[in-house]
């Protein structure tokens, strides 16, 4: 359920687009992810770094992009999207204990090694600018329409290849429930009790 309230724009984008063209898609795109991020706010009293960092992003670049009427800056806004996170998971690494995928995800799953956590993060850094540099080949050497299907279903499609493959990696490493439980039961102690040495008479 998450995942689609994350492509929410995304889908209201594409079908925006298919129905009128791409400054009407990049209008609705701006509304919809200044509802998106509104509503988690009402709900939830915090906003995602996530949902904030792509609502700033499609401001700027969906707002140059209708003023300037020229689609240059929505056809970049998945590449600077997706290097913004790029940048921020690698920042991670090196601040606080906690890296940002270990952040997000260490409530739910427990791993057998701290480095499998910085190897997946690193993982999505890399992920992430693949992702950019892939936007940017179908967005200057295909036709506009092109890139818009690409934009929901090539990049969710190489999104969820991506997660699985990655799931394979994680099964290796995750902490069976039954081993979480017994490191935290109380050990026994080998704490010896004095016999007692009264005797009846």
């Amino acid at each position: 359920m998450k995942f689609l309230f994350d492509l929410f724009p995304v889908f209201l984008f594409f079908i925006a687009y298919k129905l009128s063209d791409i400054y009407v898609a990049t209008a609705v795109i701006i509304v919809a992810s200044i509802v998106q991020v509104s509503w988690f706010w009402l709900k939830h009293h915090r906003v995602e770094k996530m949902h904030l960092i792509t609502l700033v992003l499609v401001l700027m670049l969906g707002g140059a992009t209708l003023f300037l009427r020229d689609p240059i800056f929505i056809l970049w806004k998945p590449t600077v999207v997706n290097w913004a996170f790029a940048i921020a998971f690698f920042g991670s690494q090196f601040i606080g204990k906690k890296n940002f995928l270990q952040r997000m995800l260490d409530s739910q799953i427990t791993l057998n090694e701290q480095q499998v956590w910085k190897n997946l993060n690193f993982a999505w850094v890399g992920f992430f600018i693949a992702m950019g540099i892939i936007n940017l080949y179908v967005a200057f050497n295909f036709d506009e329409d092109t890139w818009v299907n690409f934009k929901l279903f090539g990049m969710m499609g190489l999104t969820f290849v991506f997660v699985i493959a990655q799931s394979f990696y994680l099964a290796r490493h995750i902490v069976p429930e039954d081993e979480k439980t017994e490191a935290t039961q109380p050990q026994p102690t080998n704490k010896q009790f004095p016999l007692d040495t009264k005797t009846t008479k």
